[in-house]
């Protein structure tokens, strides 16, 4: 493949500081050499013009920083757009998952996708549901349609469904707020919460997932938060969450959407070297990277 970098240093969406520096140190712990490696072409376009919260007005507390993560979403969606429409595939680095507003759009925009959602979280809150008013807990709910249209549309035309619901799985869910809840039970997204991975085994949690995001679609969209792992993997998280997929969960996850053949683009997100030791969150979103573009153990 040729893969294309694209670095996002915004943590406007968070709650805590620091998921900036994620995409810097993804690249410190090897991407690209490593991605190369495996005989990729990888391109490095930098990271996108990102100005740092100091310079923004929060604004509402109910959707906070809105203006200037809408501003964010578009240059990722052009980005993401420009490189797919080369027939690359883009690599988001993170970052904090608000970018997922651009980058979901970005492709969607080109094509008809499903998309995996591996997070401890549903990010399916809404203005009037949500306990924080952090947009990095709103993008999944954005791009199915539901929430205020500033975010839904990136300030375009539209009707507001990006991806559709039935081709949504999210994997290894495992702290939904009540209300987020009910507002998922009204859509025909698949949740895949620990409880049900606990139960089934990740291979067939993941094969449910697989099918829901292929049935009818041109291609995968993988977006990888890493505090769906265990914290004991990845400490360096902003909303760190107990009893989170393993290393090999993860991987597992990362090898079975790569071996479909229909993955075309995968996102990085919520790494925050402050809270990590040793960058080792960052090493291990390299090397879920590195599955998801091929590398096996054992061929």
């Amino acid at each position: 493949m040729h893969i294309d970098l694209i670095g996002v240093p915004t943590d406007y969406g968070a709650g805590r500081r620091g998921v900036d520096m994620g995409p810097s140190a993804i690249r410190y712990a090897g991407l690209r050499s490593q991605l190369e490696v495996l005989d990729h072409t990888v391109s490095d376009l930098g990271n996108l013009e990102t100005p740092l919260p100091e310079m923004s007005q929060p604004g509402d507390p109910k959707m906070r920083h809105a203006d200037a993560i809408v501003a964010v979403a578009q240059r990722v969606a052009n980005q993401v757009k420009a490189s797919l429409s080369q027939d690359h595939f883009p690599l988001t680095l993170g970052g904090d998952h608000s970018l997922a507003l651009g980058s979901i759009h970005g492709v969607a925009r080109l094509k008809k996708i499903g998309l995996i959602w591996s997070d401890a979280h549903g990010d399916f809150n809404i203005y009037e549901t949500s306990p924080s008013g952090n947009i990095h807990g709103m993008p999944l709910a954005a791009i199915t349609g539901f929430g205020d249209p500033t975010i839904i549309n990136l300030g375009r035309p539209g009707n507001g469904v990006i991806v559709e619901p039935a081709n949504i799985a999210v994997v290894g869910a495992r702290d939904l707020d009540k209300r987020e809840q009910e507002l998922l039970r009204q859509t025909t997204v698949t949740v895949l919460a620990t409880e049900q991975i606990d139960r089934i085994g990740m291979y067939r949690a993941m094969q449910q997932a697989i099918e829901v995001a292929a049935r009818g679609t041109d291609g995968i969209y993988l977006s990888m938060d890493l505090d769906a792992l265990d914290p004991v993997y990845a400490p360096g998280v902003g909303t760190p969450v107990p009893g989170g997929l393993t290393y090999r969960e993860a991987h597992l996850a990362c090898e079975l959407v790569s071996e479909t053949g229909k993955l075309i683009g995968m996102e990085l997100v919520e790494v925050n070297p402050i809270l990590d030791v040793h960058n080792a969150t960052a090493v291990i979103a390299v090397s879920l990277a590195l599955s998801a573009a091929g590398q096996r153990v054992w061929r």
